[in-house]
């Protein structure tokens, strides 16, 4: 049953905006983030005005030929929840094939207890197809799956319990308890842009992400198809939060970012994630600037 009151965190800004912190081998300008490293980019973000940190959820990725490590996500979401206050903290996204649903919903559970209400689960369908080759993970029927999985997740964190028995997944008679800082659960929000998707980001989801998206003018059909399919099930338009996605290189003038987050702004996006290039202390510290002169 979609809900007319989405779960999502209170911003005094119009839009709030998100940082996405570096989690793979040479991304943190040329070195691998640390955890101290990533504590204190935490903090700083927090003070520069950021709202959330996001966490990209992989197990590897294939560059050049080669296979870049990179550190597990639901781990160093908590380990940051545990250090850093007041900001928002989410996986963008974590893939859904990594982890039974059931479990998802009970690690979402702990991480809004952890971080005293301040987590967001962040979904998806998973699109890397060699990790999964590399870890034994299925590949197929990659959209089945991510619905099925979200019937269970919706049911565990907005219930508290779940029996389903899907061609993929089931449950019976789960229960998700103790509850953590919320007795609603923690906000859905679901990156896809997929035809198939929207549907059950319709159904099930608090907020949607656009994935990146570099040119202001992509989000109107996007968001257009989102609309129709809240339509057809009689969710109301504004009851799911719109957020974006956009990386900015250190290159880029300032006005432009300015443009582009002003365009955004009015096309009815709610939360901005930022991917900075390089990814650095002194970059987040810069953009911090940005967020102070709108």
């Amino acid at each position: 049953m979609p809900y007319t009151d989405p779960v999502w965190f209170t911003s005094l800004r119009r839009m709030s905006y998100g940082l996405m912190l570096p989690v793979r081998e040479g991304t943190m300008g040329g070195a691998t983030p640390r955890f101290a490293d990533l504590v204190e980019m935490a903090e700083v973000a927090r003070e520069s005005g950021f709202e959330a940190l996001w966490f990209g959820d992989h197990l590897s990725y294939e560059q050049g030929g080669e296979t870049v490590g990179t550190w597990e996500a639901w781990s160093l979401m908590a380990g940051i929840a545990a250090v850093v206050p007041d900001i928002n903290i989410g996986p963008l996204v974590s893939c859904s094939g990594f982890r039974h649903p059931g479990l998802i919903a009970k690690m979402t559970e702990t991480m809004d207890e952890i971080s005293g209400g301040r987590f967001i689960l962040g979904l998806g369908a998973g699109w890397n197809q060699p990790e999964y080759e590399q870890f034994g993970f299925p590949f197929d029927h990659r959209a089945s799956r991510f619905e099925e999985s979200l019937v269970i997740i919706d049911d565990l964190l907005r219930t508290g319990t779940s029996t389903y028995h899907g061609t993929y997944v089931s449950t019976q008679n789960a229960v998700n308890r103790p509850r953590g800082a919320r007795a609603t659960g923690a906000p859905i929000l679901i990156g896809s842009n997929g035809d198939r998707i929207v549907h059950a980001i319709a159904r099930h989801a608090d907020a949607w992400n656009s994935d990146w998206q570099q040119n202001p003018a992509n989000y109107a059909p996007l968001i257009a198809r989102l609309d129709d399919a809240c339509d057809a099930i009689g969710r109301p338009r504004e009851s799911l939060i719109k957020t974006g996605s956009v990386r900015f290189n250190a290159d880029t003038p300032q006005e432009e970012m300015l443009a582009y987050i002003r365009a955004v702004r009015e096309i009815g996006l709610q939360h901005l994630v930022i991917g900075l290039e390089p990814r650095t202390v002194e970059s987040v510290r810069a953009f911090g600037e940005v967020i102070a002169g709108l």
